[in-house]
C-alpha cells in the first residue's frame, strides 16, 4: 500500500465538518468538485488559442465537434474518477501494480514532458494578456503567475486549496458573456452544429484533431483519478468503494453528477470561444490566430473594449486554474511510479519529493517563457506528444476499469464501456490523421 502520512498543512478539521462523502438532500452545489475543476482546466490558455484558431480559420464548421467530445469526455472522465474512487489509488499506481514498467515509465515520462511545455505556454499567455491591457514585460508577469500558482499548492492545505479552484471555473463564464455580447446568426449557428460539415482537406483535419487532442487529454485522466483519492484521504469518514459498499450509490451519483457538470461547462465555453470567433473574426478575414492573447487583441477592434477585457481576464483566469492541474497531473503520476508520498494536503516535509515535482515542472515552464523558443511550435509538439500517449493510456484505463484486482466487484457497466472504447477509438483515428496530414 502506498505511503500516506496522516500530518495536515494545518489542524485536520472536525469530521463533522467534511463535505467528501454529501449527505442526503445536500445542494447539488456542494456536491461539485474534481468533475468541474478537471472540466474547467481543460480550457486552458492553450485550448483558447486552439479553439480561437478553429473558429478564425473554419468559421461555423467545427462547432459539431463538441457535441462529439461531450459523451466521450464525459464517460472516459468518469472511468478515471471511479477508478480512483474505487480502488483508493491514483491511475500511476494502479498502472505500476497491474502493467509492464517500461509501459509506465514511457507514459509518465511524456506526460511530464507534454505538461512542462504546456505550462510554459500558459504562463506565456496569461503575461501576454496582461501586457495587452497593462503594458510593461510580459516575462516578469508570468513570472509572478508562476510563483503565486505554487504558493496556492505548496502552502494552502487541499481542503481549502480546491475551493479556490472551484471560484476560479468561474472565470471561464467570460467566454459565455464574450459569446453572448456579440451579434450571432442563431439559426445558422444551431445548424452548424447539428449537421456536421466534413471535409478531406488537410488543414481542416488538423482542426479537427487539435480540438479533440485539446480536449481529450491525458494529464486530466491522471488528475481527476487523484483528487479523488485526496477527496477519500480528506474525510476520515471515507474509504476505497471496493471496501465499503454502503457508499457506492452516493459516490457514484456524485461522480456522475460532478463529471457531467464539469464536461459539460468545458465543451460549452469551448463551443462559446469558436462562436465568438467564428462571428467576429472569421466575418471579417481574419482566419490566422496562434495565441489566445492574439485571438484577444484581435477582437478588440471588431467587437468592442467590453469583449475584449472578457477575452483577456478569462485568459488570466483559466491559466491561474490550469497551471496547477497541469503541474499536479504530473507529480501525482511520478509520485505514484516511484511509491512517493504524495497529497496537496500535507505539509511540504511530509512530502518533498511530490512538492519538488510540481516546482520544478511549474519553474521550468516560467523559464522556457525566456528561451527564444517559439510557444506555438512548442505547444505543437505538445499536443503531438499528448495526442501519442492519450491512446494507450486509455486503452490501459479501460482494461484496470474491469480487473477484479483494481475494483473489486465494482467493474464499469456496460455504457461506460461503450462510451470509453468509442473514446479511445476516435482519439486513435484523430492520432492517426494527425500523422498522416503531417506526413504530406
Amino acid at each position: 500500500m502506498d505511503q500516506y502520512s496522516s500530518q495536515r498543512k494545518h489542524s485536520p478539521e472536525p469530521a463533522a465538518e467534511s463535505a467528501t462523502v454529501p449527505p442526503a438532500g445536500q445542494s447539488w452545489l456542494n456536491k461539485l468538485g474534481p468533475g468541474l475543476i478537471t472540466g474547467a482546466a481543460d480550457d486552458d490558455p492553450s485550448g483558447i488559442a486552439t479553439y480561437s484558431q478553429a473558429g478564425a480559420q473554419f468559421g461555423f464548421s467545427l462547432l459539431w465537434t463538441m457535441l462529439l467530445t461531450f459523451p466521450l469526455m464525459a464517460g472516459i472522465q468518469i472511468i478515471s474518477a471511479r477508478i480512483g474512487r474505487v480502488s483508493g489509488r491514483g491511475l500511476a499506481t494502479n498502472i505500476r501494480r497491474h502493467c509492464q514498467p517500461w509501459l509506465l515509465y514511457s507514459i509518465v515520462m511524456l506526460l511530464l514532458v507534454a505538461n512542462t511545455i504546456n505550462i510554459a505556454a500558459d504562463i506565456a499567455a496569461m503575461g501576454d494578456a496582461v501586457h495587452l491591457v497593462a503594458g510593461g514585460r510580459p516575462q516578469w508577469y508570468a513570472l509572478g503567475f508562476g510563483l503565486l500558482s505554487l504558493a496556492l499548492q505548496v502552502f494552502i492545505p487541499y481542503r481549502r486549496y480546491v475551493n479556490i479552484l472551484k471560484w476560479l471555473t468561474l472565470a471561464l463564464l467570460a467566454y459565455v458573456a464574450t459569446a453572448l455580447a456579440v451579434k450571432v446568426p442563431w439559426s445558422q449557428v444551431l445548424h452548424a452544429t447539428l449537421v456536421p460539415h466534413l471535409s478531406w482537406q488537410p488543414e481542416y483535419l488538423t482542426a479537427i484533431v487539435a480540438v479533440f487532442g485539446t480536449t481529450i487529454s491525458p494529464y486530466l485522466f491522471f488528475w481527476q483519478a487523484s483528487q479523488e483519492v485526496e477527496e477519500l484521504r480528506a474525510d476520515p469518514a471515507a474509504e476505497a468503494l471496493k471496501k465499503a459498499p454502503e457508499q457506492v450509490q452516493q459516490q457514484y451519483e456524485r461522480i456522475r453528477l460532478d463529471t457531467v457538470v464539469g464536461m459539460g461547462f468545458s465543451n460549452l465555453v469551448a463551443f462559446s470561444i469558436m462562436l465568438t470567433t467564428a462571428v467576429t473574426l472569421y466575418a471579417h478575414g481574419i482566419t490566422d490566430i496562434e495565441s489566445s492573447a492574439q485571438a484577444a487583441s484581435a477582437l478588440k477592434p471588431i467587437a468592442g473594449e467590453a469583449a475584449f477585457l472578457l477575452f483577456t481576464l478569462g485568459i488570466v483566469g483559466t491559466g491561474l486554474l490550469a497551471i496547477p492541474v497541469l503541474a499536479g497531473s504530473a507529480a501525482y503520476a511520478i509520485a505514484g511510479t516511484f511509491k512517493w508520498t504524495n497529497s496537496l494536503e500535507l505539509q511540504f516535509s511530509a512530502a518533498r519529493k511530490f512538492y519538488a515535482i510540481i516546482i520544478a515542472s511549474t519553474a521550468a515552464g516560467v523559464g522556457i517563457g525566456f528561451l527564444p523558443i517559439d510557444p506555438i511550435k512548442a505547444l505543437f509538439w505538445s499536443a503531438v506528444v499528448n495526442g501519442v500517449i492519450a491512446v494507450p493510456v486509455m486503452v490501459v484505463m479501460m482494461l484496470l476499469a474491469n480487473k477484479p484486482e483494481v475494483m473489486g466487484g465494482l467493474p464499469i457497466s456496460r455504457r461506460l464501456k461503450l462510451l470509453g472504447w468509442a473514446c479511445t477509438g476516435v482519439m486513435a483515428l484523430a492520432v492517426a490523421a494527425m500523422f498522416a496530414t503531417m506526413a504530406n
